[in-house]
């Protein structure tokens, strides 16, 4: 088996291992009571965590194997590989808009990375680390704190999802940064961008896990799988001194992508909030919907004279009428 051919199936792999993990994450977050950032007594967490960490560590051996434009871009096939494994495994469904708005995304983000030079370019100083980390935990406070004051349950789980599309876009970054500059002569000489790393990866973990609740699947999963990587070749051409492809017609080409992909998850976005209790208290907490006041109940006098006043309640169902 070629390089080349390897590279392919291990991104694909990857990205399979990733979507199993948001699915996990998501039936966590809709059917288990208890904390929303961090359900360390659930087990079933864990194994998305365990999703997590295997999908990661096949993407890193595909980037040794293969070159970024070919494994980046393949890694955007999450979202495409999430929404049939949903219907498949927790029988959930997803509406034309939804499959329409992933499709958009996931193409949006495949042509930007395509594009997107992951070649050779220069390694930041330290002093321009640590303005990054502290710039990309100020973004990622400031969207966590417009979550927080979202009304509706999928704005709000777009926004967490962004967080952690942040957070995990620059862990990638130290990622790199770590591994450029580790030597076996001194395995500790990067013990501080590597508590970073650790940092915004964990920080990046307990932000999704919470996005999905009341949110639902594809609009969460869909903006971290293109925040992420858009938050790490933005760092890259900046930082790292990185370019597009084929000049001026590679950038415009890189602002239709981003463009398109911004679309998808406006489609995304949208349709989580039209579908009926996608938002309010009991969506946003992730408590199943009640029935309301008011809905097949009659109301009577009660028979005899009562000094007080009172009032029989009856279901509809109870009364034997339809």
């Amino acid at each position: 088996m070629s390089p080349l051919l390897l590279s392919v199936l291990l991104s694909l792999v990857s990205a399979v291992a990733y979507a199993g993990a948001a699915i996990v994450q998501e039936r966590v977050a809709a059917t288990a009571a208890g904390p929303a950032y961090a359900p360390l007594r659930n087990p079933v967490w864990w194994g998305a965590v365990l999703l997590t960490g295997t999908g990661a560590a096949l993407h890193v051996v595909a980037l040794a194997y293969g070159p970024l434009s070919v494994v980046q871009p393949l890694g955007a096939l999450t979202i495409v590989f999430a929404l049939p494994m949903a219907a498949l495994f927790v029988r959930r469904r997803a509406g034309r808009r939804a499959w329409h708005g992933a499709l958009m995304a996931t193409a949006g983000l495949a042509g930007l990375l395509a594009v997107t030079d992951g070649g050779e370019g220069r390694t930041p100083g330290d002093g321009e680390r640590w303005l990054l980390a502290g710039a990309a935990f100020a973004v990622v406070a400031a969207l966590f704190s417009l979550a927080r004051l979202a009304g509706r349950s999928a704005l709000r789980g777009v926004a967490l999802a962004a967080a952690a599309g942040v957070a995990f876009g620059v862990a990638s970054v130290f990622t790199k940064a770590v591994a450029e500059e580790w030597t076996a002569s001194a395995p500790l000489a990067e013990w501080g961008p590597a508590l970073v790393l650790s940092a915004l990866a964990v920080t990046g973990l307990l932000l999704s896990q919470a996005s999905y609740r009341g949110a639902g699947l594809a609009a969460p999963l869909a903006t971290v799988t293109v925040v992420n990587p858009v938050v790490a070749a933005t760092v890259g051409l900046t930082l790292f001194g990185e370019g597009f492809r084929h000049g001026a017609a590679g950038t415009v080409a890189a602002l239709v992508c981003g463009a398109v992909a911004a679309g998808g998850l406006v489609e995304l976005t949208l349709d989580r909030l039209a579908r009926p209790g996608a938002d309010g208290p009991s969506a946003s907490d992730g408590d199943p919907a009640r029935p309301e006041v008011g809905q097949g109940v009659d109301v009577g006098a009660v028979p005899g004279t009562r000094a007080d006043l009172e009032v029989e309640v009856r279901s509809r169902a109870v009364a034997g009428r339809s």
